[in-house]
């Protein structure tokens, strides 16, 4: 019976069909699984090294040379006008004119092949006028010099030193959803990010918390006025800020204006409070604010306040006029303004250029120093016959 229950077996298994062969995918996903995958070991030897290397040295180096260069097309002009506010103050610009100093801390840096260019000293004036309008009763008059032409872009910025802006507090202590238009009471603010600046005399501060309040809040003309009989040179404050930034505010606030109250430094701009006549800004179009809010990351930084794109600026004498109203004195702050231009690379930083003639001269360096220990005691690969005495010592 044991014959026939075999015999039947197989002719059972003869009628089934085979299976199907394993795919090409399929034995690889088997071989990964059980780690059966092709490599190759890079054995390095002495002259390899050295050549790879000597490669790599010398085409860091041309990179860095033409990195360097292209910042070296750029001009910037820094001028520093902290001290100003400590000058003895005129009564109206005719006056300050004459009574200009020579600023004590400035900085030219001129494109690579104009650095031979002789520049006079920038000067500045106080004038104060009490009469004049809230935010610019007290200005700061500058005048400095633009040795050549410059080819538009030019773009202005202002220039903080001393300032934090990336303390980890700081940088959070805004409310996003006030800053997208939603309604926020100061419940909703109470425990939020914008814990440490909401509410003021009963009513909920828009925009709250820190950053928004210490925006910095001096003032630049629009125009650079020439004094030795060129044109004027215009600026604008349109497209100073990121395209995508407006996406994170919008134009009205959810509550009502007679809830709300201005942040307390910014009193100057709004000395009544948010009223009918003089309602909340309009955050998706103010990109002075927008700037400002986008915090940097060290703590002396630069940001865009205008620019020009098409307009040649011209070689002469400009005179500029600052608002002061933000204090750094207190904290010890710095204060500038730095007129640059661009090129291909971007703004005025050689440091990357640099960074890459550095590196290629390490790397040259340790390929010498690899190639003469090598010529003085040359390195001998090992053979099967060494590697069987060190597994089978005498």
């Amino acid at each position: 019976m044991g014959l026939f229950r075999r015999k039947q077996a197989i002719s059972s298994d003869a009628g089934t069909p085979s299976e199907k062969p394993p795919t090409r995918f399929q034995k690889d996903i088997a071989n990964l699984k059980q780690q059966r995958l092709k490599s190759k070991e890079l054995i390095l030897n002495p002259t390899s090294t050295i050549i790879t290397l000597f490669i790599i040295g010398l085409i860091f180096a041309p990179i860095g040379g033409v990195l360097v260069w292209g910042s070296g097309l750029v001009t910037e002009i820094t001028i520093n006008y902290t001290d100003c506010d400590q000058l003895s103050a005129a009564s109206d610009n005719t006056t300050a004119i004459s009574q200009l100093t020579t600023v004590p801390d400035y900085n030219y840096r001129l494109r690579t092949s104009s650095r031979s260019t002789s520049v006079p000293a920038p000067q500045y004036a106080l004038v104060n006028n009490p009469s004049g309008p809230v935010g610019f009763t007290s200005q700061c008059l500058v005048r400095f010099d633009v040795p050549y032409d410059l080819e538009g872009p030019v773009f202005m910025y202002y220039q903080l030193s001393g300032f934090l802006q990336n303390h980890r507090r700081y940088v959070q202590n805004q409310d996003n959803d006030q800053l997208l238009g939603k309604y926020r009471s100061a419940d909703d603010l109470n425990g939020s990010q914008c814990d440490a600046l909401y509410t003021a005399n009963g009513k909920v501060i828009y925009p709250c918390g820190l950053i928004a309040n210490s925006i910095f809040n001096d003032t630049f003309g629009l125009t650079l006025n020439s004094t030795s009989g060129g044109s004027p040179y215009t600026l604008t404050d349109k497209g100073i800020a990121w395209p995508k930034e407006k996406d994170k505010y919008r134009a009205q606030p959810g509550n009502p204006i007679s809830d709300l109250t201005p942040p307390p430094n910014w009193a100057l701009r709004y000395p009544q409070g948010y009223t009918n006549s003089t309602p909340p800004p309009n955050l998706a179009a103010d990109e002075h604010f927008q700037v400002w809010m986008r915090p940097s990351g060290t703590s002396t930084f630069t940001k865009l306040w205008s620019r020009n794109d098409g307009d040649t600026l011209r070689a002469g004498t400009y005179d500029l006029i600052v608002s002061l109203n933000y204090p750094v004195r207190q904290w010890g702050g710095k204060k500038s303004i730095v007129l640059t231009t661009v090129s291909w690379i971007g703004g005025k930083n050689p440091f990357l250029g640099w960074a890459y003639v550095a590196a290629s001269v390490l790397i040259v360096s340790l390929a010498i120093i690899g190639a003469i220990r090598t010529c003085i005691r040359p390195i001998r690969p090992m053979t099967s016959a060494d590697i069987s005495k060190m597994e089978h010592p005498m």
